[in-house]
């Protein structure tokens, strides 16, 4: 044993020990590289409770789910409630990966300084507290950094644009990351990225601030866990994998909790600080309480690239919808399948590199299903949007031939626009748009349509007022809820024709009713 500079006792590095046979069985279970982070924070992780001293970590359900991710998986973006122990968590496993994983370099980077001063005290408590046959030795240990003698070392220091520059970091600890300055933020993550990429790894830990702050950014992106067709990945597409916790899942935490913390912060602050709910700055279509709520499902099944939520039914009317696009790797082409008058989500398609052709294979694979499903060729109406390229979609569709589509095909009615100028399927105009989003509007905020997709819920989550308008945030895609959109406009012909999809859908706002749709023959 040495004594450090601070006074405090320390195993003193590069010094040679004998341990019993339990003891070294003892090192193994805490070292082991897919246990080992559990059993040590179970075993020999001592916590400074503020009011009980010192405790043994005993970790709640949430927070071995938390342990776990930060364990196997490279890139972590973790959004906690406040004082829910996610900096203890952290702290232990921050230690466990120095002691057990040699020549790591642990970089602590909080949004102040001290934070990481929080963080690290932490540390070092829980350090002095593991028995000697347990913690590795030290060579140097101060109130900002502590370097092992197996390689390893833990700094500490306040996020800046420079923070980490010049260090081969193995593993970045980023803390509250959201309130860090949005300028330094994103000057941070740009130097930073670099040195992780080359084998580095990541754990970013916030409540939610803005929805555009850097960690706002991440946390998006690590939620988009779609590949290019649409199909659930277990990662984002920027390589991150996301973990989220609720306030209830704290054991001490229920209903009275949250009464007396509503009325002692507020509502909103409480969504933020204990639902982390971003704060949404842009106005989404959808009311965000709304949103917040949706998850939507797992598909019970997959034909190809096409997702089913639920099988079709005799007796039920299908809406198939194909909103087209160039198919050359820029705006995706979208099918969605309704069913009435249920307004239900059945079915939907999305991919940016499928040539024209081949989305209306698609369609009409999706329509023979039904027409096979449901026995009945007339419960099934498609159509596609024709503003531009939609014209190529037509022509395909006139090539594989409308009567070798199960199926009606359905257009709008000639009194919505120009009958000089008329052609089959849907032109969407700016009125047109508007009146639908505020259908759709009006449809999920009282639960009349049913979302089942959980990619059409994450554009949901994205569709906001723009020019006048609703469409996409920058960098974001909207083509399943355009194709949605063009969902509703046929339901909407088809209403006076089916009274079953009227009283569905039918709402104050409606003006009269259209006549019948003009089916094109």
């Amino acid at each position: 044993m040495a004594v450090s500079l601070d006074g405090v006792l320390v195993k003193k590095g590069h010094q040679q020990e004998t341990f019993t046979r339990e003891q070294l069985e003892d090192f193994a279970a805490c070292a082991h590289p897919k246990t080992g982070p559990i059993y040590f924070t179970s075993n020999y992780f001592n916590i400074q409770h503020p009011v009980k001293g010192k405790l043994l970590y005993k970790a709640y359900e949430y927070q071995t789910k938390l342990l776990e991710t930060y364990h196997n998986y490279r890139f972590n973006i973790n959004m906690l409630p406040r004082q829910t122990g996610k900096t203890t968590t952290a702290a232990g496993y921050l230690l466990w990966r120095a002691m057990f994983v040699p020549d790591s370099i642990i970089l602590i980077a909080a949004h102040k300084y001290a934070g990481a001063q929080e963080i690290m005290q932490r540390i070092r408590y829980a350090y002095e507290l593991c028995p000697n046959h347990i913690r590795a030795g030290v060579t140097s240990y101060n109130k900002g950094s502590i370097e092992f003698d197996n390689g390893s070392r833990i700094i500490a220091q306040a996020t800046t644009e420079n923070t980490g520059r010049g260090l081969s970091i193995s593993l970045l600890y980023s803390d509250e990351f959201a309130f860090v300055r949005p300028s330094i933020a994103k000057e941070f993550w740009t130097s930073i990225s670099p040195t992780l990429a080359t084998g580095g790894s990541a754990i970013i830990t916030s409540t939610p601030n803005s929805d555009e702050d850097q960690f706002a950014l991440l946390w998006r992106d690590a939620n988009k866990c779609f590949d290019a067709h649409g199909n659930e990945t277990e990662i984002g597409i920027n390589g991150f994998k996301s973990y989220r916790s609720y306030w209830w899942e704290h054991p001490d935490r229920d209903d009275a909790w949250k009464e007396e913390e509503l009325g002692r912060i507020g509502e909103e602050r409480f969504r933020r600080e204990h639902g982390c709910e971003f704060i949404i700055n842009d106005e989404t279509l959808i009311d965000s309480l709304v949103l917040t709520n949706m998850q939507g499902a797992d598909p019970i099944s997959k034909q190809g690239t096409i997702r089913w939520y639920q099988k079709p039914k005799k007796g039920m009317t299908y809406l198939v919808a194909l909103d087209p696009s160039l198919g050359t790797g820029g705006d995706p082409a979208a099918i969605q399948v309704i069913e009435a008058p249920s307004m239900v989500q059945v079915a939907e398609w999305r991919h940016n590199k499928t040539p024209i052709p081949e989305q209306v294979r698609i369609l009409h694979s999706i329509c023979s299903f039904i027409a096979e499903e449901t026995n009945d060729n007339n419960s099934v109406y498609y159509s596609v949007e024709n503003n531009t390229i939609g014209e190529a979609a037509l022509i395909s569709i006139a090539d594989v031939g409308e009567e070798n589509i199960p199926g009606i095909f359905l257009s709008e009615s000639k009194g919505h626009g120009n009958s000089r100028r008329y052609r089959k399927g849907f032109n969407t105009t700016q009125r047109s748009k508007l009146t639908t989003c505020s259908k759709l509007k009006t449809l999920v905020e009282s639960s009349r349509l049913t979302v089942n997709s959980k990619l059409l819920v994450s554009e949901l989550k994205n569709f906001i007022a723009s020019g006048g308008s609703y469409a996409a945030k920058i960098g974001e895609t909207d083509d399943l809820v355009m194709s949605t959109i063009l969902a509703l406009r046929m339901a909407t012909e088809l209403r006076n024709y089916l009274p079953e999809i009227d009283s569905q859908i039918r709402d104050s706002s409606d003006s009269e009713i259209q006549p019948m749709p003009f089916v094109m023959l």
